[in-house]
């Protein structure tokens, strides 16, 4: 069964651009990666600072592979410090465009 997951990481004061152009980078990454079928970064229209990140996955395996790389692990130590919250929405994939 795939694995998704919804992500709004909430940036310190005015970092939310800076938060989400390294969360870009992270897409490109990734992107290549076995299992990884969907990872969409927004920053919000309606949040000051919010980036949401949208991720479909083959499996909870694979998404937890990805984790695991230098080059995410060396992203997240830099994303880290800009990030004031993150609220994290696990799901099972059901279909729709794009996946």
């Amino acid at each position: 069964m795939s694995f998704g997951m919804h992500v709004v990481m909430t940036a310190i004061p005015e970092k939310g651009e800076e938060l989400g152009s390294l969360m870009l980078e992270a897409s490109k990454l990734v992107s290549s990666l076995k299992g990884c079928k969907l990872y969409v970064v927004q920053l919000s229209s309606s949040e000051k600072d919010a980036v949401l990140i949208t991720e479909v996955w083959d499996s909870k395996e694979d998404h937890k592979a990805s984790l695991s790389l230098p080059a995410i692990q060396e992203l997240i130590g830099k994303a880290r410090p800009l990030i004031s919250g993150m609220v994290h929405h696990a799901g099972n994939p059901l279909g729709g465009h794009g996946i």
